[in-house]
């Protein structure tokens, strides 16, 4: 059993306060991704739960018990960095084998975990080589070894895939899967890729500013975004934003007016709300589809064509740059005239201070 606790921790170097109050609950063998931009404090908090950071105030318990002072080995808690940080003059073998020999580990029961854990990470081939004969993925697999064998509560990844090509991620992540599932072990993933995010959380964390915007499982976050910066973030390609105002509020929600002088109404609370009223209209890009008679007009400025899906760039009046998500080969060219309209379950509305408005019910988006 592997549970954190996290209550109002913080952390400050000299006057800046770089995590600014963090509360948090991760379940045994849950699966916790830490996602969000650059300098948002993911990686601070992760080491801070490592206990390579001192925490300025706050509690961090594991198991129930508070381990603010206990230091970073006997926290029972195995960290795999973005830089693998192997002994190059060591074996695969040795490299995985080493935490335990300095913990004086017989060699038998060394030997054993050192070759279980090359089981589960499909290395038994390569522990004699050395870490300049292998890839980066076998590399990063190399480090992963280093921490099953010292058999941890809680695995922590610091953005283990950031040095990988697209090919190596990819194949990667789905072993980092795999590996949760086998060892059946909490995980705590820092990643600024939200597709890795999504593909690999039980619950995601979106921090910004050193501050959590919200939690989550991943399909929630997508479908009911707390705020723009959720919204945002969470999404490939992400969701349009379309400035809006408010032509008045009823019980079949918000009629909202676009830039284009198109009204539409949407399935929202209007509580506090009144005519004039600047919002924000979010829309994914997959929710938006051709309609001649549809709301949303526009000319097409590029088309990217991915196979699978054609992503258009429209713009509209008073929008600069619109994408539509199309599945398979669409026959809309560059330059063309298009009007689209929506699914209302992927619509959402923004108020001035950028927080969701409660939705009502979800329909199609019409004028």
């Amino acid at each position: 059993m592997a549970t954190l606790t996290l209550r109002n921790i913080k952390k400050a170097y000299g006057a800046a306060e770089v995590i600014k109050g963090i509360d948090l609950d991760i379940e045994d063998r849950e699966f916790v991704v830490f996602v969000g931009p650059s300098g948002c404090g993911k990686s601070t908090l992760l080491r801070m739960i490592a206990g390579l950071e001192p925490i300025t105030s706050g509690d961090l318990s594991i198991d129930g018990k508070r381990v603010n002072e206990v230091g970073p080995a006997d926290r029972g808690l195995a960290m795999v960095f973005q830089s693998y940080a192997l002994y190059p003059h060591m074996t695969v073998a040795q490299n995985m084998g080493f935490a335990l020999r300095l913990a004086k580990v017989p060699k038998a029961e060394r030997d054993a975990k050192v070759a279980e854990a090359a089981r589960i990470l499909q290395l038994g081939p390569y522990l004699e080589r050395r870490p300049k004969d292998l890839s980066g993925g076998q590399r990063q697999r190399v480090a992963i070894g280093r921490a099953i064998v010292r058999a941890p509560k809680v695995f922590l990844f610091d953005e283990p895939l950031s040095n990988l090509d697209a090919a190596l991620r990819g194949q990667t992540r789905i072993e980092i899967a795999k590996l949760h599932e086998e060892l059946a072990v909490t995980m705590i993933y820092v990643t600024h890729d939200q597709i890795e995010a999504m593909t690999l959380a039980d619950k995601i964390v979106v921090l910004q500013a050193g501050r959590i915007e919200q939690v989550g499982s991943p399909l929630e976050l997508y479908h009911h975004p707390a705020n723009i910066f959720v919204a945002g973030f969470i999404g490939s390609p992400r969701m349009n934003m379309l400035p809006v105002a408010v032509d008045g509020v009823s019980a079949a929600g918000v009629s909202v007016r676009l830039p284009s002088g198109v009204a539409l109404t949407i399935p929202c609370s209007g509580a506090g709300l009144s005519a004039g009223s600047a919002l924000t209209l979010g829309i994914r890009p997959e929710a938006l589809r051709p309609d001649e008679n549809g709301p949303i007009a526009g000319t097409v400025k590029l088309v990217e064509r991915l196979g699978g899906l054609t992503l258009l760039h429209v713009e509209t009046e008073g929008i600069e740059d619109m994408i539509v998500q199309l599945e398979g080969l669409s026959l809309v060219d560059l330059h063309q005239q298009v009007r689209f309209s929506a699914d209302g379950a992927a619509l959402h509305l923004f108020d001035q201070a950028g927080q969701a408005l409660p939705a009502l019910a979800r329909h199609s988006l019409v004028a």
